[in-house]
Order: C-alpha cells, then structure tokens, then sequence
C-alpha cells in the first residue's frame, strides 16, 4: 500500500522561507513522477495548481508563479521529497499536496488532462501554508 506523508507546512510572513517534505512509503516504481501541487481556499480538488515535478530521469519543471522562488528535490532517503519554498508572498497560501504517478497520468494531472479525482496515482493528505503579509 502507497502512502505519501507531507510534513513542514505552516505560516510565513511574506518574504519569508517554508521546507515541505513528503516521504512515500510502499511505491515502488522506478519511473514514476512526483511532485506537489496546491489548492487555494475554495478552490475545488479539480482546480488544484500544478507546482512543481520531478520526473523520473530526475528532470525538473516548475509552475510559471514559482519559477525562481521554489526548488524541488529528492532526498539521499529513497522516496523523499522536498519543496523549498523562498519569497513566499499571499498568493502562495494554499494547501500543498504531495504527488506521485506514471508519467502519463502526472502530465495529464499537471496539463490539465486528467482530472485530479481520476483514479491511478497517489496523494498525499496535504499539509497547510499560510503566508500573511
């Protein structure tokens, strides 16, 4: 069973730095992508924000409105996963979640292909960020 615990989120002024962490326990696929993605306040899961990826040749890709400020990566831990998050401003509060799926089921996730509800792949319960100005 695949279980992806996040951990780290919390509150922020603007300006400021947050560290989210996912650990994966269970997956065992080597090519598989992960990731995170965010759903602002009243925001439906369909409309959850693609953030950040790493693929599975280790390749990364960022969301336009963190390019810059956000730096994905893997831990030396098999299956971790972190999001360093700096120059935090208001529109980055959201709740964060973590991610992982064969390629074509993130890219569809990440393009909006897929719908966030569809089933394949796997998600984390989220952690909350909260970033005041």
């Amino acid at each position: 069973q695949v279980q992806l615990l996040e951990s780290g989120g919390g509150s922020a002024q603007a300006g400021g730095s947050l560290k989210l962490t996912c650990v994966a326990s269970g997956l065992t696929h080597s090519n598989y992508y992960m990731g995170w993605f965010r759903q602002a306040p009243g925001k439906e899961r369909e409309e959850r924000e693609a953030v950040a990826r790493i693929e599975s040749d280790g390749a990364t890709r960022y969301a336009d409105s963190v390019k810059g400020r956000f730096t994905i990566s893997k831990g030396s831990v098999a299956n971790t996963l972190y999001l360093q998050m700096d120059s935090l401003n208001p529109e980055d509060t959201a709740t964060y979640y973590c991610a992982a799926a064969e390629a074509i089921i993130f890219r569809g996730w990440w393009y909006g292909g897929t719908s966030t509800r569809s089933p394949g792949g796997y998600w984390g319960q989220g952690t909350q960020v909260t970033v005041s100005s």
